[in-house]
């Protein structure tokens, strides 16, 4: 080993060292043999006292005084330090050297000694220099930043430095004579002493949990580390180490709760819900008990974030879960399990206490959320899968809960259903769909059907309403209450929403060419679909192409397309400039504001079908449907019914004055062969 190696690692085992010490000369030694030590390092000092160089024997280098260190290092134990004094006869004169022997191991195992010497006349003379260490020492001490008590080996408290006084509010003398054990937690009283023991060996240790009194009689959590202090093989006293640990804690448990909790509504999470099952499984199965997966989810939901932002939407969740937390059974579980979708667990519930629950949720949700000054209607979907009859994994239920929870608003929405197994063919895997459907258009699976519109006062129809619909060859008659979504969030609406105006401008050629009665098509626009910058011109373009006229195209587009007044606007008149129809679709279930009515230059009403449903026997529903009739009477604007299905409700919508109706009751959308031999066969 070289000089320069040797001398780099003398210095880190000097800087390793905790306390200081007053000797002037240093040599360190390497274990050659059992017996042989060589010289590895020595200072100037030690050099010219012994007239011997660095690398010799450590018989040579140090000659008489080395037999006497030699016995000493016999009770030298392993990585421990050893304090001596030995008193050798040179030139006739008797000397008295004292003598701190160190023992290291590096990590290959070799192993060395460090020697510090000096005569007993140097101690005399250095005897300044040594008080002035040994106040540095006190003064590293004392002046700290982390709380140090010194205590005995019978655990009485020697010194306590100043930062015992902020951290705990003991002052040195108040603690002074006390047992340590007076101030540590009683559950941690048996570990401490039990590690005592070895700090007495000469060993230290720590305790990363402990808890230690604060003078005011509360427990602070506390890290603490005992260093021995050890003379001539002795433990004189125990430094102990504090540090207050309260903030990690705190921060541990904000982890360990975030890591179970939805951050937005507080409720858990699918974590904690995987994690809970397990346990409630099993104690359902042990006690022949079963248990309800209630499968909420907001309906239409993505409106309230197109009309709101995210932050609204955020808001409108928020009060969601509130309202679900206050609904919810004591041994229930509330999960969030998505953005707008909600689970509870009800544990040894039976089918009807399920249900009467169901409705309740129903029932609630039918009350107005308030938020930014307005009123917001939010209905709800339920799906049930029931523990152990539908499946003993929670995947398996959460998937047939999802199942049954499609099923529902597949039919209409705001009501539940439990779990059967026709339902499987009505969910098929999402992103299989999703793969499908990007090449519905290449293998002429998409077709557009057509359901009419009819005035009420005449039974004359003169406009439809174009629907798409997906007869994919894996999974049959796709609703588009289920591909639409998926190509909206895909981007697909773009491509799809482009082949649908280009196939309805297409078949307006092809009857305005065989000279059919003049009619109207509405097409449904998608709110990304219609912010596309080129979506004017795209209509100019299908237009020109076809030769057709503007009139005869209506665009149809959602409440929540009408958010950004400025932006809609200029859209709103570029096509009313080319003579285009504009209608709002499902008026009253999204931004709901009254006004966009009077700033843009909108020529009809939908209203829609949650508000026709039922008309004819809730009184609330009826004044709705008659409130928006007025009031687009008077702002000019034609309104149209939507899902109309009884001869009484068309007669109460006739009596309100609306001018059309659409609905099963006069026909459900049909393809365009059906639609000519229906409706066109004698108008050429």
């Amino acid at each position: 080993m070289g000089n320069i190696v040797v001398k780099n690692h003398f210095e880190k085992i000097i800087e390793s060292y905790i306390f200081g010490h007053s000797f002037n000369m240093f040599v360190l030694i390497g274990k050659k043999n059992q017996n042989d030590f060589d010289v590895l390092y020595a200072n100037s000092l030690a050099i010219e006292y012994f007239s011997k160089e660095v690398n010799e024997s450590a018989s040579t280098f140090f000659g008489t005084l080395w037999k006497p260190i030699q016995r000493n290092l016999r009770k030298l134990p392993m990585d421990s330090a050893y304090k001596t004094e030995i008193q050798v006869l040179k030139d006739k004169e008797s000397i008295l050297f004292e003598i701190d022997l160190q023992h290291h191991t590096d990590e290959l195992g070799h192993e060395f000694i460090c020697l510090g010497l000096c005569e007993r006349m140097d101690i005399v003379a250095d005897r300044e220099s040594s008080l002035m260490l040994e106040h540095k020492y006190t003064s590293v001490i004392d002046h700290n930043l982390d709380p140090i008590i010194t205590i005995d080996e019978n655990f009485k408290i020697v010194n306590a430095n100043r930062a015992v006084h902020q951290l705990f509010g003991y002052r040195s003398k108040e603690l002074s004579d006390r047992s340590i054990l007076d101030l540590i937690g009683e559950e941690e009283v048996e570990e401490f002493q039990l590690n005592f023991r070895r700090i007495l060996n000469g060993e230290s240790f720590e305790l990363e949990s402990s808890t230690l009194f604060h003078k005011n009689g509360y427990l602070i959590p506390t890290y603490l580390k005992a260093i021995p202090v050890v003379v001539d093989m002795d433990v004189k006293e125990i430094h102990m180490i504090l540090r207050d640990t309260s903030i990690h804690r705190e921060n541990d448990e904000k982890l360990l709760y975030l890591s179970y909790h939805d951050q937005l509504t507080g409720l858990w999470n699918r974590r904690a819900m995987k994690e809970q099952f397990v346990e409630e499984a099993n104690f359902a199965l042990k006690n022949n008990e079963n248990m309800s997966i209630v499968h909420i989810g907001m309906d239409r939901f993505k409106l309230i974030n197109e009309s709101l932002g995210q932050n609204g939407g955020d808001e409108i969740l928020k009060m969601v879960a509130d309202r679900l937390k206050m609904i919810c059974p004591t041994s229930a579980r509330l999960y969030r399990n998505s953005s707008d979708e909600f689970i509870v667990i009800m544990k040894n519930h039976s089918t009807a206490i399920t249900e009467n629950f169901s409705q309740k949720v129903l029932n609630d949700f039918r009350k107005p959320f308030y938020y930014d000054h307005q009123d917001y209607f939010v209905s709800a979907s339920i799906g049930i899968s029931v523990y152990p009859e539908d499946g003993k994994a929670l995947e398996k239920l959460l998937r047939k809960s999802e199942q049954a929870l499609t099923y529902v608003k597949e039919r209409g929405r705001a009501h539940y259903r439990f779990y059967r197994v026709e339902m499987n063919s009505v969910f098929p895997d999402e992103v299989l769909m999703e793969s499908h459907l990007r090449r519905a258009i290449e293998l002429d699976e998409l077709a557009i059907h057509y359901q009419p519109q009819v005035d009420l006062k005449t039974g004359q129809i003169g406009s439809f309403e174009a629907l798409l619909r997906w007869n994919n060859r894996k999974f049959g008659f796709v609703s588009p209450a289920h591909f639409i979504p998926i190509a909206e969030e895909s981007g697909l609406i773009h491509s799809i929403g482009d082949w649908v105006l280009d196939k309805v401008c297409n078949q307006l050629k092809e009857w305005q060419d065989k000279q059919f009665k003049p009619v109207r098509i509405a097409v449904n626009i998608s709110p990304k679909q219609f912010r596309m910058e080129d979506f004017v011109e795209k209509v100019k373009e299908k237009i020109s192409i076809y030769g057709i006229r503007s009139s005869s195209l209506e665009v149809e587009i959602t409440e929540s397309a009408l958010v950004n007044i400025n932006e809609t606007l200029t859209i709103l008149n570029e096509l009313k400039e080319i003579g285009i129809v504009i209608s709002v679709d499902d008026f009253g279930t999204g931004y709901s504001s009254l006004s966009y009515l009077k700033q843009y230059p909108i020529d009809i009403i939908k209203i829609d079908r949650s508000f026709i449903k039922d008309i004819e026997t809730d009184v609330k529903n009826e004044a709705i449907a008659k409130t928006i009739i007025n009031l687009a009477h008077n702002l000019g604007m034609e309104v149209i019914a939507e899902g109309v299905e009884k001869d009484l409700q068309a007669s109460i919508l006739l009596g309100a004055n609306c001018q059309k109706a659409q609905g099963f009751l006069y026909s459900k959308a049909i393809p365009v062969d059906e639609l000519v031999e229906k409706y066109f066969a004698y108008s050429m």
